[in-house]
């Protein structure tokens, strides 16, 4: 029994998913549909980066849930969905869509529509220059929640990545006032992400509260496999469920590691990443040594299925 994981923002580069493009009609068709929903030229892009493009949130999401959904549809196209037994889904931040998608929770333009005001949204959210995040490698969220409560940091967890990996989100100032103390407490690295704001913190909660009015406006269907929402690591079958957890993640924490601990506990023996990077690959080989993990980034990656 497979589980099929999407990654979310930091997984993306140039070319990304563009041998798909190139090969699979199927996905060069994912491409052409979410261009047209959202007037973006995704492609270009992804190809060209004109005015670094692909490293701005509101370019950023869409590019990476465009790459994903592009290489699961030549996978499912390839191999049969029964053949996959996929049982579950998970997506880490941004990846949650491409997962409600393969689930047919959500449309293909929904999902791109929802995304590309997502991003429109999290860009905005907060004056430029002034918010963003680390990665702090070496400690688990709880030695980290511990060390912000006792030194009453102005920062919050905003990925429980691993146990050994942990991403914080706040104000630039208090973002390095963290790295003094953490440093000093033992942490392996502290390390500055570029990235355009502090997401999953409560500095989103105005753009959070924006996009749920678009959330609201999207119809969400029934699926039979579920998904481990970030938001509270359960699995999740109910649409109300699902949409309560989806309108809460963007200023909160996402419970990967909590989320893996909840799949160990199914039956499900393998994990296949789908999308550009290994990123989740990697972190879920620090979480758990349960699962046979592979994933697709490459067409070469594909034809190792066959």
């Amino acid at each position: 029994m497979s589980a099929i994981v999407f990654p979310g923002q930091g997984s993306q580069y140039l070319g990304m998913a563009l041998d798909f493009n190139e090969h699979f009609t199927v996905s060069k068709i994912v491409f052409e549909e979410i261009e047209e929903h959202t007037k973006i030229n995704i492609r270009k892009i992804i190809t060209e980066n004109q005015q670094d493009k692909i490293n701005q949130t509101k370019y950023t999401q869409l590019a990476i849930f465009s790459a994903s959904m592009a290489i699961y549809k030549a996978l499912t196209n390839q191999i049969s969905v029964d053949s996959i037994n996929m049982k579950i889904v998970l997506g880490h931040s941004l990846g949650e869509y491409s997962a409600l998608v393969a689930n047919n929770t959500l449309s293909l333009s929904d999902a791109a529509n929802l995304i590309k005001k997502r991003g429109e949204l999290m860009q905005s959210a907060i004056e430029p220059n002034t918010s963003g995040m680390a990665a702090i490698i070496g400690k688990n969220a709880e030695f980290i929640e511990e060390i912000i409560k006792i030194n009453n940091l102005k920062i919050s967890i905003a990925n429980d990545n691993s146990p050994m990996q942990v991403v914080i989100s706040g104000l630039l100032n208090d973002i390095d006032i963290a790295e003094n103390i953490l440093t000093l407490k033992g942490v392996k690295r502290y390390v500055k992400l570029n990235v355009s704001a502090a997401f999953h913190s409560e500095l989103m909660l105005s753009a959070q509260n924006k996009f749920n009015d678009e959330i609201d406006k999207i119809s969400f269907s029934k699926s039979e496999i579920p998904i481990i929402s970030n938001f509270d690591a359960c699995i999740n079958y109910e649409r109300e469920n699902i949409i309560y957890a989806l309108k809460k993640q963007m200023a909160n924490k996402v419970k990967w590691t909590d989320s893996i601990r909840k799949l160990e506990k199914t039956d499900v023996n393998e994990i296949i990443e789908v999308g550009p990077g290994k990123v989740l690959s990697g972190l879920i080989s620090r979480i758990s040594k349960k699962f046979d993990i592979k994933s697709i980034d490459k067409i070469t990656d594909l034809e190792k299925f066959n």
